[in-house]
């Protein structure tokens, strides 16, 4: 077999597979049109052409309709657009499953060129964390388009501004260019609020078909944040000073039944403060709790956004948060099942394992992550945690590593370390996910060095699962050399190493090119703790428990196509035929119909057709796939425990499916990774470099690869900020 091949495959693509290449290419080239002329109508919104003569004549055929009123132009040139995009997503996402379940596939990355240049990290440093350039130049676009619409609306704005006019509303000129640019501040903070809520969408189908996560889009959604709180505070401050210099403060408590109501404007403004204050590290890390329950105040704040700019105008950013809304319910929908919790590895380094029936059908790729739910700690409480498993390798179970770091996780490692192995124990679990990438970029590299400090390893464990099985099931695509890096304080964190192999006994493929280089920064020497052996609970189980499945079956992707669709369909014929037959004829008598009462309405129609359609999809799936999850649940077969080696200093060890691990493991005590020599030693024509830990290991890491030392290293933008 040729190393230097430029794909290496399973099977060979049939005909069908290279048809459904071409509707894939066809459907993201649709994508690309249909989102760059929804760009093209921001940039175009602030023109005089757009609103002297566009905007007439598109308010004619939508706006004065009897069946949308003001709501149609908006709700169908910019809300539409977006949704059509999603559904576009979810049928290519759909054909790009269908193809990694039928084939696998390896593309080989490239040492070189402008396209590994641009997926290198320009920025190490400062506030906006470690940055590609192709971010860097994406965000510097997504500023310039900002400061377009500043500036072209205060170019046609001020030029109508006269002594005369101002004088009319017994103004002065600063006055009323202060007024001016208070509205048009608002107006610019609309286009960060139209994309703030889509990088939070866990199960989005946008940002996979642009290999993203939402997990490691965390930082758009924080970066949208700071600049729409900025916008939003000086266009409050400005009005403000406004009203006090007209000796007009009391227009501060005034709600407007048919305009903008100052009133919602301000308690918005409030609830995204409040918001904007808890999010900062230094208070998230110290008072997570604090930030997770204020963050709910998204609710208020999208709320009384609506009443204060009007329903016909809010369609211009509603369509982030519509897909928001849909899969918030989603998995609201999910977390009321308790899911079936099989057994817990226990080990002494603040450490257990989580193990859990899932469905067959349910396939994640490595990295993904699990959010869990335990009532008996806390009910609101929800934590993300890597899933450390495979698939491939364990098809009916499904595990997490969870670290005892924070007040959550420390009272769930002293509840199961105090357990007795007899007893009969049962711990009631809700999850939401798992979510993930959709694809496995680290194929495309001839080596992979994975960096971890502490608990960080838990996301490449699952990665090792992967290639574990990938080494068992396939001869003919040649899985990379590992090398793993990990850093840990304590020789007792040693331990963490026993859970890169399966509770049920697999040993190292001899296929499997791997090694690991553990040092230990604290401790010179091995501890009493780190010979301790691993202590496996295993659960009682419950009728009601549930194998983890897919919220929406196997097919999830279409079923997401078709509840975004169905529900906007809905929408739209509840909203004609109540526009048409209620709120119309009101109009039509002379005595306009309140603004924030359509506003509600709408918003309630809104939810209702996302809660229908949501919850028929949800119902049919478990009604379909409910007899199998229940037979799963009564005959899963629990593997039986496997000791751990009696210690790790130790080479002189019986034979354990630990014992092939421990071969190719290197102990390092009283030392620091030398990462710069040891990145800089790996040969391949490409070699994937990853990293999990703090802070500065990751900066020194991001640094090393974006040097130019090596051109053949490749920093995966991969992030675990959950």
């Amino acid at each position: 077999m040729d190393h230097k091949s430029a794909r290496v495959s399973a099977k060979t693509p049939s005909s069908g597979d290279e048809f459904k290449d071409v509707i894939k290419g066809l459907i993201k080239l649709l994508m690309l049109v249909i989102f760059l002329g929804y760009v093209f109508i921001w940039i175009l919104m602030p023109t005089l052409n757009y609103r002297t003569k566009w905007l007439p004549v598109m308010r004619t055929e939508f706006g004065f309709s009897t069946y949308f009123g003001l709501a149609g132009l908006t709700l169908f040139m910019l809300m539409f657009p977006m949704l059509l995009l999603a559904c576009l997503g979810c049928l290519y996402l759909h054909l790009k499953k269908q193809k990694t379940n039928n084939h696998l596939i390896r593309e080989k990355a490239t040492g070189g060129g402008v396209l590994a240049a641009m997926r290198r990290p320009m920025l190490v440093k400062g506030p906006l964390g470690i940055v590609s350039a192709t971010e860097l130049i994406f965000l510097a676009m997504f500023v310039a388009l900002l400061l377009w619409n500043f500036f072209i609306y205060l170019r046609n704005a001020f030029p109508m501004i006269t002594p005369q006019s101002a004088a009319k509303l017994h103004q002065k000129i600063w006055q009323a260019k202060l007024e001016a640019m208070a509205i048009r501040i608002g107006l610019v903070g609309n286009a960060c609020l139209a994309f703030l809520f889509i990088p939070v969408v866990r199960g989005s189908s946008l940002l996979p078909v642009l290999g993203l996560t939402s997990e490691s889009s965390i930082k758009y959604h924080i970066w949208l944040g700071h600049l729409l709180m900025t916008i939003f505070t000086v266009h409050g401050l400005c009005f403000v000073v406004y009203w006090a210099s007209m000796h007009e403060i009391s227009q501060m408590v005034t709600w407007s039944k048919t305009e903008m109501s100052n009133v919602a404007g301000e308690i918005a403004l409030l609830s995204g403060l409040v918001m904007w204050a808890t999010s900062y590290p230094s208070i998230r890390r110290r008072f997570f709790e604090v930030f997770f329950y204020s963050h709910y105040l998204y609710i208020i704040f999208m709320f009384f956004y609506v009443l204060h700019v009007g329903i016909a105008f809010c369609f211009i950013v509603l369509p982030g948060f519509y897909m928001f809304m849909v899969d918030r319910f989603l998995r609201f929908l999910q977390s009321r099942d308790n899911v079936r919790l099989l057994s817990a590895r226990v080990l002494s380094s603040n450490t257990a394992e989580l193990t859990f029936s899932k469905a067959k059908e349910l396939m994640y790729n490595p990295t993904s992550t699990l959010f869990v739910n335990i009532p008996c700690i806390s009910k609101l409480q929800w934590h993300p945690f890597t899933i450390t498993s495979s698939s491939n390798l364990e098809p009916e179970m499904l595990s997490i590593v969870i670290k005892s770091e924070g007040k959550w996780s420390t009272k769930l490692y002293k509840m199961l370390s105090t357990w007795d192995h007899d007893t009969d124990r049962t711990l009631s679990v809700s999850v939401e996910g798992p979510y993930g990438p959709v694809s496995t970029d680290f194929l495309r590299h001839d080596a992979l060095v994975m960096v971890s400090g502490g608990s960080g390893i838990t996301p490449f464990i699952s990665i090792i699962r992967d290639l574990i099985a990938m080494s068992q099931t396939t001869t003919t695509c040649e899985t990379p050399k590992i090398t793993l890096v990990c850093a840990f304080r304590k020789a007792s964190d040693i331990a963490m190493l026993d859970l890169i192999l399966p509770s049920s006994g697999l040993k190292l493929s001899s296929d499997l090119n791997i090694q690991i280089e553990a040092f230990i920064t604290k401790d010179n020497e091995p501890s009493d703790e780190e010979t301790q052996k691993i202590r496996t609970l295993w659960f009682k189980p419950s009728p009601s428990d549930r194998p983890i499945s897919a919220i929406l079956g196997p097919n999830s992707w279409l079923w997401l196509a078709a509840i975004l669709s169905s529900s906007f369909i809905i929408f739209l014929i509840a909203v004609g035929i109540m526009t048409r037959y209620y709120i119309y004829p009101i109009d039509q008598n002379k005595s306009k119909y309140n603004a924030a009462s359509r506003s509600i309405l709408y918003l309630l129609v809104l939810c209702v057709s996302i809660m229908m359609t949501s919850s028929a999809a949800v119902l049919w799936n478990k009604k379909k796939y409910k007899v199998e999850g229940s037979k799963q649940v009564e005959n899963v077969d629990v593997p039986s425990p496997t000791s751990s080696p009696s210690s790790w200093t130790d080479r002189e060890i019986e034979s354990t499916p630990q014992e092939s691990l421990v071969q190719c493991t290197n102990l390092h005590f009283g030392e620091r990774p030398d990462l710069k020599k040891i990145l800089l030693d790996t040969k391949g024509s490409s070699v994937g470099v990853m990293v999990c830990g703090p802070k500065k290991m990751r900066q020194e890491v991001a640094n090393i690869c974006s040097s130019g030392l090596a051109e053949n290293l490749h920093f995966e933008s991969i992030s675990f900020s959950w």
